[in-house]
């Protein structure tokens, strides 16, 4: 009896909120829409903290109502992988029950406040969580294409920072989803093969060829080069008759842009070099440093030019 009244603590709740929340994850995704804020407002007169603080809050509660749905789905996949055996609801900590009202109730949290924001922000919102619970998650048993369905609310934080500050959908707003977009496959292609074991026991998919080969590392170069292009695009727009736009980089900062790409690159080419775990477990760490970067080196950009 005491043993199961010591294992429901307020520190042990706490740890499996985080946990089924994904925090560290979640607050990534954050950071990118506050990135996006930042470069969508006008000026730091138009910043507002009411907003900047609503976005935060509200953009947790959708990735985390996402990852707890995530976790509810996949909970008897979860179990066979070493690396997510002891989430709350594989392990029995939470049951499915709990685990639903806690994603129902982040969802609808989330869209109300969201929505007064602005309903556009909202509607993605809604977008980003549809389809990586919907869609995502079934496929990712099924087909490598999961990632390419998976990359698309893994994009729309960036860009919903944007729409968030601007309440609309405009080029800008498309340009930072470009990024984060192409961002998405070499992240987590390196993931998966470092994982690709752990991955195998629960049949998950999710490397393009479904083998640790010359063809994946080959995509996740030619992605990586993608990415290095649309993280570009901010200061080619007036040199292809784009003029006006609020999402501009200077020439020094796209230099500073260029030679980011051009480090994730470099491990990209290890990776098909050597095509083993560590290449691909360094390649993600830099990937996690290059998109982090690349945001706060827009935003300065924004505001010390």
């Amino acid at each position: 009896m005491n043993s199961i009244q010591n294992s429901f603590t307020p520190k042990s709740l706490y740890i499996d909120f985080k946990e089924i929340t994904k925090a560290g994850l979640s607050i990534s995704v954050v950071f990118s829409s506050v990135a996006g804020y930042f470069l969508g407002i006008l000026d730091t007169s138009s910043f507002s903290w009411i907003t900047l603080f609503m976005l935060a809050v509200g953009g947790y509660c959708m990735v985390g109502a996402s990852n707890a749905f995530n976790q509810i789905i996949e909970k008897d996949l979860d179990k066979l992988m070493d690396r997510t055996k002891n989430r709350p609801i594989a392990a029995g900590r939470i049951s499915v029950n709990s685990g639903f009202i806690i994603a129902s109730a982040l969802t609808l949290l989330g869209l109300i406040i969201l929505y007064n924001i602005n309903p556009k922000t909202a509607m993605f919102g809604a977008v980003s969580i549809f389809l990586y619970t919907s869609i995502y998650t079934p496929l990712k048993t099924i087909t490598p294409l999961s990632v390419f369905v998976g990359a698309i609310p893994g994009a729309i934080p960036f860009m919903l920072g944007w729409v968030a500050a601007t309440d609309e959908f405009s080029l800008e707003a498309g340009t930072l989803f470009l990024i984060q977009f192409f961002w998405q496959f070499p992240h987590f292609w390196a993931i998966g093969w470092f994982l690709f074991d752990d991955y195998k026991k629960a049949g998950f998919f999710m490397l393009p060829t479904g083998k640790k080969d010359k063809g994946t590392a080959l995509q996740t170069i030619l992605y990586t080069i993608w990415l290095i292009i649309a993280s570009l695009l901010p200061a080619i727009f007036p040199y292809i008759g784009i003029v006006g736009s609020r999402l501009y980089l200077s020439p020094i900062s796209a230099i500073i842009v260029f030679l980011l790409g051009i480090w994730m690159l470099y491990y990209a080419f290890e990776l098909y070099k050597k095509r083993d775990s560590k290449a691909a477990r360094k390649l993600m760490l830099v990937s996690v440093s290059y998109i982090t970067l690349l945001q706060l080196v827009y935003i300065a950009d924004k505001f010390l030019r």
